[in-house]
C-alpha cells in the first residue's frame, strides 16, 4: 500500500464519462429535527442508483487491452454488478457477473438489461465470489473487486473531492457507510489529506460490523455471520487495502440497528420523497445516533446517501420498523381484566395517546393479554413515562420494543394460546429462493411434531421462521444435534417473554 499514492490516484480518477457530480443537498427538515446542519450527498441519483459506478468505471478505464481481451468478471448481489455491467457496456468489453441465487429479480433484470452475462450461484456473496474466481481462471477474465482494489477505491474517493468543493463552510464530520470498506477508504484518504480537521465517521449495522471488530482487534476479523437487512454492506471480512487505509484515516465507527436504519429511510423519504435502500440510509442513522449520544448542536454533518436499489416488497417491513426506530412508538404486552369495558378502561388509562396497534386474545375468565402499540409524544422520556403510568395503574406490562421475535413474528400471531407439553420455540433464518421453504421443511423432517409455524416474506435475502417443536427432555440432545447439522442459523426462544405471554 505504501508504494501507491492514493491521493494522486483519487485526483486523477476517470469517472465522469459515466458518473455525475451528485448534488449535496441541505436537509432542511432533518436539520430542524436534529438541531444541526445536515447535508446529504445524493449518490442515489447516479445512473445505476448507487456510487458503485465510480469505482467500476475507473478500474475498467485503467485496464490495458490485454486485460480486457477476454472481458471482466465480478461477484455481486446488486450495485457493484450494475456498475461493472454499465461501464463494460460503454467500454464495449465482455462482462460476466456472478450473483447469488438469492438475488432479487429486480437486480438481476437490471444487470441483464445492461448486456452483462449473468451466472447465478450459491446462497450468499461468499459462494458467488468463489465461483467468480474459478471462472476468472478458467476463462482468463479480469476480476473487478467490489472494494479491495486501488482504482476502485480511487473512483469512490472522488466523492470526497466533490464534497469539499460543494460545501463552502466548516464541516465537522462526514458519515460514511461501511461494507467492505472501499467507499470510506476513498473518501477518508482524500478528505484527511486535504482537510485533516474534518472527522470521518464510519457507520455499520450492529450485526455486520466487520470493520469495527477488525480495528478493535488491530487485525482483519472474519465474522461468522452477517445480518442481511442492509444487504449492500453485508460483508463478513473487510478488504486488505481498506483495512489499512481505515486504520490510518478514520476517527470512529458507530453501529446502528435495523429499527434505526428504517427510521432513517423514513426521514430521507419525508425530506426528499426518494426511497433509499437500507445501506443508503446508514449514514443518516449514524448521524442521528451520534447526535443523540453526544448531544451535538449547531454542527455541520454530511451523510452519504449511497444507494437506492431497494425492492418494493421490503417497504412493508421497513414501515413496520421505522416507528420504533425513530422512538415514536412503543410496543407493549399488557395483561388486562377479562370483562366488558376492560379495553375501554385501558384506553382511558393511557390518556390521549394514539393506539397504533391492538391485538387481543382471551386467556381465561379472569384475564386477557394484549399486544399494543402506543404512539409516543415528543419527549425524551416518553418511553419510560408510558410504562410507568401503566404500571402505576396496576397493569402488568412487558416492553417488547427491542424484542426481535415479537416484532418479526408475534405481532402477526396474537390469537392462539395453547398448553403443549415439551414445546420448544425456535427462530430460524434460511436463504430465500424458490423452493426454499419446502427445503426447510424437508430438512426439519417428520420425526417430531411441529406445534407452531409462522413464516412471513420480508422481501430480503433470508426467510424468517418461528416454529414450535415437541421434544421431551430425553430427546433434547438428539434434536440439537439434528439442528446443528442442518446448517440454518437458529435461536432458542422458549424463554422469550412474548412467547410466554401470547403463545404458550
Amino acid at each position: 500500500m505504501n508504494k501507491i499514492n492514493y491521493l494522486e490516484l483519487i485526483k486523477t480518477a476517470d469517472v465522469y464519462s459515466v458518473a455525475e457530480v451528485s448534488p449535496l443537498d441541505y436537509a432542511k427538515l432533518i436539520s430542524a429535527n436534529l438541531n444541526n446542519k445536515i447535508f446529504l450527498k445524493r449518490e442515489d441519483l447516479q445512473t445505476t442508483f448507487s456510487f458503485k459506478i465510480r469505482g467500476a468505471v475507473n478500474k475498467i478505464k485503467n485496464l490495458d487491452e490485454k486485460a480486457l481481451k477476454n472481458g471482466v468478471i465480478c461477484s455481486s448481489a446488486g450495485n457493484h454488478a450494475q456498475g461493472v455491467a454499465l461501464a463494460s457496456k460503454l467500454n464495449k468489453n465482455r462482462a460476466v457477473i456472478v450473483m447469488p441465487q438469492t438475488t432479487p429479480s429486480i437486480k438481476i433484470e437490471a444487470v441483464k438489461a445492461l448486456g452483462a452475462e449473468i451466472i447465478l450461484h450459491g446462497d450468499n456473496y461468499d459462494e458467488a465470489f468463489s465461483k467468480a474466481k474459478e471462472i476468472e481462471q478458467s476463462e482468463s477474465l479480469t476480476f473487478i473487486h467490489a472494494f479491495d482494489d486501488p482504482y476502485v477505491i480511487a473512483g469512490q474517493g472522488t466523492i470526497g473531492i466533490e464534497i469539499l468543493e460543494q460545501l463552502n463552510e466548516t464541516i465537522d464530520a462526514i458519515f460514511v457507510p461501511i461494507g467492505g470498506g472501499g467507499l470510506i477508504s476513498g473518501i477518508a484518504t482524500y478528505v484527511k489529506e486535504v482537510q485533516p480537521n474534518i472527522k470521518i465517521i464510519g457507520v455499520e449495522p450492529e450485526d455486520s460490523a466487520s470493520m469495527k471488530a477488525s480495528l478493535a482487534a488491530n487485525k482483519q476479523i472474519t465474522l461468522d455471520h452477517v445480518g442481511i437487512f442492509a444487504d449492500g454492506v453485508a460483508v463478513k471480512r473487510v478488504g486488505d487495502i481498506p483495512f489499512l487505509l481505515c486504520k490510518k484515516y478514520i476517527d470512529e465507527i458507530i453501529t446502528v440497528n435495523t429499527d434505526e436504519i428504517c427510521a432513517a429511510i423514513q426521514a430521507i423519504y419525508e425530506e426528499t420523497r426518494s426511497i433509499v435502500e437500507p445501506s443508503g440510509a446508514l449514514s443518516l442513522a449514524g448521524i442521528t445516533k451520534y447526535i443523540e449520544l453526544n448531544l451535538n448542536q449547531n454542527n455541520t454533518f454530511v451523510g452519504i446517501n449511497c444507494g437506492a436499489n431497494v425492492n418494493f416488497d421490503r417497504l412493508r417491513h421497513i414501515a413496520e420498523r421505522a416507528a420504533v426506530g425513530k422512538k415514536s412508538e412503543i410496543l407493549l404486552a399488557v395483561e388486562i381484566e377479562e370483562k366488558p369495558g376492560s379495553f375501554k378502561n385501558f384506553c382511558k388509562a393511557i390518556g390521549k395517546r394514539n393506539i397504533t396497534e391492538f391485538n387481543y386474545r382471551y386467556r381465561d375468565d379472569g384475564s386477557a393479554r394484549i399486544f399494543v402499540g402506543i404512539e409516543l409524544m415528543n419527549s425524551s422520556n416518553a418511553h419510560q413515562e408510558v410504562i410507568k403510568e401503566i404500571n402505576d395503574l396496576g397493569y402488568s406490562v412487558v416492553d417488547l420494543s427491542q424484542n426481535e421475535m415479537a416484532k418479526i413474528h408475534i405481532r402477526h400471531m396474537v390469537g392462539g394460546r395453547a398448553s403443549i407439553k415439551n414445546e420448544r420455540l425456535l427462530r430460524f433464518e434460511f436463504p430465500e429462493r424458490p423452493g426454499a421453504l419446502l427445503e426447510f421443511l424437508d430438512a426439519i423432517g417428520t420425526e417430531r411434531n411441529i406445534t407452531l409455524f409462522h413464516y412471513r416474506n420480508h422481501g430480503s435475502d433470508f426467510g424468517r421462521i418461528l416454529t414450535g417443536i415437541q421434544a421431551s427432555h430425553d430427546e433434547t440432545n438428539q434434536l440439537e444435534e439434528h439442528l446443528s447439522k442442518l446448517g440454518y442459523r437458529y435461536w432458542e426462544e422458549s424463554d422469550n417473554p412474548a412467547y410466554e405471554m401470547f403463545l404458550s
